[in-house]
C-alpha cells in the first residue's frame, strides 16, 4: 500500500469507491465538492495494486459547531486546528491498516503545518470511532447538526475528535 497526494485524475476513480462505500455505510454523503472543495489544504490517497483504496483530505475548518467544541477542548484558536475530512476505505481492503496508514498520514501533515488535527464523525458508525480512538484520538463532545431534506428538517447527531497535540507545542 502507497500513499500519494491526490491527483486530478483519481477523481473518477474516487467516485467510483465513495458510491460503493456508501452504499455499504451511507457514507460519504454526495455533493458536488465531494473531492473537489476548494478549500482542501491537501488531499492523499491510499493505492494498493495500482487501485484507489482510501482517500482523506485536510480542510481548514469544520461546521461552526464542531469548531465550538474543538477549540473548547483544545485551548487552541480555530486557526490553529485542521479538520481531517472524507477518510474512506474501500470495502474490499478494510481492517489491512489502510485507514490507518491514511489518518496517520494527514497527521503528520497536520503537525507539519503546526496545527492540531480535529474531526467530527457520525455517531453511528462505530467502526470510525473504534479506529479514532485506537489511534490516540480523544472524545472531545456531541455536535448536533440540523438540516433541510426536502420540507422536512432532520438531525444528525456527531462526535467530535480532538487528534494527538502537535510536538512541542
Amino acid at each position: 500500500m502507497e500513499v500519494r497526494r491526490r491527483q486530478t485524475s483519481d477523481v473518477e476513480e474516487l467516485d467510483c469507491l465513495a458510491d460503493s462505500v456508501c452504499g455499504l455505510d451511507g457514507y460519504p454523503l454526495r455533493g458536488p465538492d465531494l473531492f473537489s472543495s476548494p478549500e482542501t489544504l491537501a488531499a492523499w490517497v491510499g493505492v494498493d495494486a495500482e487501485a484507489v483504496a482510501g482517500h482523506v483530505a485536510l480542510h481548514p475548518a469544520s461546521a461552526a459547531a464542531v469548531m465550538a467544541v474543538a477549540t473548547q477542548a483544545t485551548g487552541w484558536a480555530t486557526e490553529r486546528l485542521v479538520v481531517v475530512a472524507r477518510l474512506l476505505v474501500a470495502p474490499t481492503v478494510r481492517r489491512r491498516g489502510v485507514g490507518r496508514m491514511l489518518l496517520d498520514h494527514a497527521v503528520a501533515e497536520a503537525h507539519r503545518r503546526n496545527r492540531w488535527p480535529v474531526l467530527d464523525v457520525a455517531a453511528q458508525f462505530v467502526g470510525a470511532i473504534a479506529l479514532y480512538e485506537s489511534c490516540g484520538w480523544t472524545y472531545a463532545g456531541p455536535v448536533t447538526f440540523r438540516f433541510r431534506d426536502g420540507t422536512t428538517v432532520r438531525e444528525a447527531d456527531s462526535l467530535v475528535y480532538v487528534g494527538p497535540r502537535p510536538p512541542n507545542q
